[in-house]
């Protein structure tokens, strides 16, 4: 069964295209919102880079060859630019190498022109779902952070101590409070941070890179 278009996808994810041939980027936004979904077209990466850009899931669907910077040293570079979006490489002259380095490199797919509609359009649908499932992933790290910058200094100190494995007596000797005194914070902390059981609290602590001291 092939990828699912839902209204839900075509209400705010945008696909940028990347390419210098006005025609195929016409097509392309053609087909794209035929689907429901928004397509927004550059000529080059320098015109991609200029314009402002939503916060909404997408992706890139880049041809390799531009004028400037190329589809593929575009796709090396995306991190240093703070770009997380997933993409989509076609090429008009696909060959073995340049194809391997694209899918190394973390793109989704490669197509080589002339692809079929069919294939732009699930190549498309993956890298939606990917994007959205790494902006809810952020979005889950940004909101443990608040949470946890919201824990008093010691409930930070037990929660680091109870998830990197002390018993609460040991956390107590350490800190010098007594052994209740440490339940009380660790269950403080669990409470703020939304944690239902110790494993919960210790998942968090490894997103959050919490050590123990």
């Amino acid at each position: 069964m092939g990828p699912h278009y839902s209204s839900d996808m075509g209400e705010t994810a945008i696909i940028h295209i990347v390419d210098d041939d006005e025609s195929l980027r016409s097509a392309l936004e053609s087909l794209f919102r035929s689907v429901g979904l928004s397509a927004r077209g550059h000529g080059s990466v320098a015109a991609f880079l200029d314009a402002p850009r939503d916060d909404a899931p997408g992706c890139l669907v880049l041809d390799v060859r531009l004028p400037g910077i190329s589809g593929l040293d575009f796709q090396d570079r995306l991190d240093e630019l703070g770009i997380g979006l997933p993409v989509v490489l076609m090429s008009g002259h696909g060959d073995i190498p340049m194809s391997v380095r694209a899918m190394k490199a973390g793109a989704i797919d490669f197509l080589v022109k002339p692809f079929r509609d069919q294939d732009m359009l699930d190549a498309v649908a993956t890298a939606i779902e990917r994007d959205r499932e790494r902006r809810a992933t952020q979005s889950d790290d940004a909101g443990l952070k608040t949470l946890h910058a919201a824990l008093s200094p010691r409930e930070r100190e037990v929660m680091a101590l109870v998830t990197a494995g002390r018993m609460n007596k040991q956390a107590a000797y350490e800190l010098g409070l007594s052994e209740v005194t440490v339940k009380i914070h660790r269950g403080a902390a669990m409470r703020k941070m939304g944690a239902r059981t110790l494993p919960d609290l210790v998942r968090m602590a490894e997103k959050l890179g919490v050590k123990a001291p």
